[in-house]
Parts: C-alpha cells; sequence; structure tokens
C-alpha cells in the first residue's frame, strides 16, 4: 500500500515554451519540466507527448495526427532529457538499444544527507509493490536487479549533489536506491524525505543520454542546462 498518494499541480506547457535539445527527421528531444507526465493516463490531463505533437503539427503544418514514439519515460515529478522517435523505424532502433542496454544514462540529484563512500555503486533487487517499489531479494517473485554507479559532486549544509549513472533502468530505481542508503532525493516523501517542495516535484533530473542515431550511426550525447544546481553547490 502507498501510504503517501500525491496530488501533483495541473502543468500545462504552450508549444512556444516548449524547450527543444535536439530535432531532425527521425528524433526529437525535449526537456521535460518536473511534474508533467510524459504520456498522458485516464484523468486526460495534457502531457508531453501532447505538447509535442501539437508543435510538429504546427512546425511542420502537418494535418492530422503525427506519429510520436515513446522508447523511454521518466517519472512525473523528474525533469530532464526525454527522447522521442518520429518514425517507427526510428522507434524500433531506439528500443533496441535500450533493451540491450546500450544507452548512457546519467542523473544528477539532490539529497539528503551525504552518501557514504562519496563513490560507490548500488545493487540490490526490486519489486513493485502498487505505485512504488520496494526493496526485494535474489529470487523473490516479480525481483529484478537493480544497480547503478553514483558519485558525489558536491556538498552543500544539509544535502549533497550526486551524479548517478543508471545501469539498470528499473521503476523508480533511482529513487528506491537512494533512499535505502538513507539518503533519499529532496522532496521524494513517497520514499522517504523529510518534507514535500512547494511543487511536489523531486530534486532529480535526466541531466544526459548518450546514444547511436538509429538513421545515421552517429554517437550523440543530449544534456539539459544544470548551471542552476552548479551555482547552488558553488561548482561554477
Amino acid at each position: 500500500m502507498d501510504h503517501h498518494p500525491i496530488s501533483f499541480p495541473k502543468r500545462s506547457l504552450s508549444t512556444d515554451a516548449l524547450e527543444i535539445l535536439y530535432e531532425d527527421n527521425h528524433l526529437i528531444s525535449v526537456n521535460k519540466p518536473a511534474g508533467m507526465l510524459v504520456q498522458g493516463d485516464r484523468s486526460g490531463e495534457e502531457s508531453l507527448m501532447d505538447v509535442v505533437k501539437e508543435y510538429i503539427k504546427e512546425r511542420y503544418q502537418k494535418p492530422g495526427n503525427v506519429f510520436l514514439g515513446l522508447v523511454h519515460r521518466l517519472d512525473r515529478p523528474v525533469s530532464g532529457v526525454v527522447l522521442f522517435a518520429r518514425t517507427s523505424k526510428a522507434a524500433s532502433r531506439l528500443m533496441r538499444q535500450w533493451k540491450a542496454h546500450e544507452v548512457k544514462k546519467t542523473y544528477w540529484a539532490v539529497v539528503e544527507g551525504v552518501l557514504k563512500p562519496e563513490q560507490g555503486r548500488l545493487v540490490g533487487h526490486l519489486r513493485k509493490s502498487g505505485k512504488r517499489v520496494r526493496t526485494a531479494k535474489e529470487g523473490d517473485r516479480g525481483a529484478k536487479e537493480a544497480v547503478l554507479e553514483y558519485r558525489t559532486l558536491a556538498l552543500g549544509r544539509r544535502s549533497s549533489l550526486v551524479e548517478i549513472g543508471l545501469i539498470t533502468g528499473r521503476k523508480h530505481q533511482i529513487r528506491a536506491q537512494l533512499s535505502q542508503t538513507g539518503c533519499p532525493v529532496e522532496g521524494d516523501v513517497k520514499y522517504g524525505a523529510g518534507e514535500f517542495l512547494r511543487d511536489k516535484t523531486i530534486r532529480l533530473v535526466a541531466r544526459s543520454l548518450s546514444f547511436r542515431h538509429p538513421i545515421a550511426g552517429l554517437e550523440m550525447t543530449l544534456s539539459v542546462d544544470t548551471s542552476d544546481l552548479e551555482r547552488e553547490f558553488s561548482m561554477s
């Protein structure tokens, strides 16, 4: 049972306000605002996919529905790099990269306290339990291995800035594994943080995504601007 059901303020985004990180005939990548759904649900609330589709219609004067392939997701309270495919061929090739663990995903998180050691690797097993995930043992029903690497970038008064490299990509993996260390992501009450942020988001950013272009085959890295965090932790 989820003891912390969270009601998010509704987020809307105009196509003019959409931050495009990369765009060509095969791909489009945007910076997802924290608090916004990547894909629509039964609530009918506007999603990032809705806004990106509208942007493509307006920019390329396409009538009717446009194809937009979802190849990965970010949790609603998380911000950062989201990549969509604009063709079915690009979508299927990107999905193969994800399944083969060929995509490098890097996150920045502001966590409560300081991780010990300040750099390391977290290895465990997680299983879904309602709307969250819980620690599990190898062999438990539904248990999946969860692996990430982390390093502390900077220390604040009561928090620290941590870079995370995802090795596996389980639901809520970073949030659950950091919580298990006693250093939950700030604002992530669902996973043990002391208090909510005002807008119910959490301080976790999908900072960069590295992959092969599905058609051209070139290695690509897409990143979002994190200069605000660098200033906050006196890194710049």
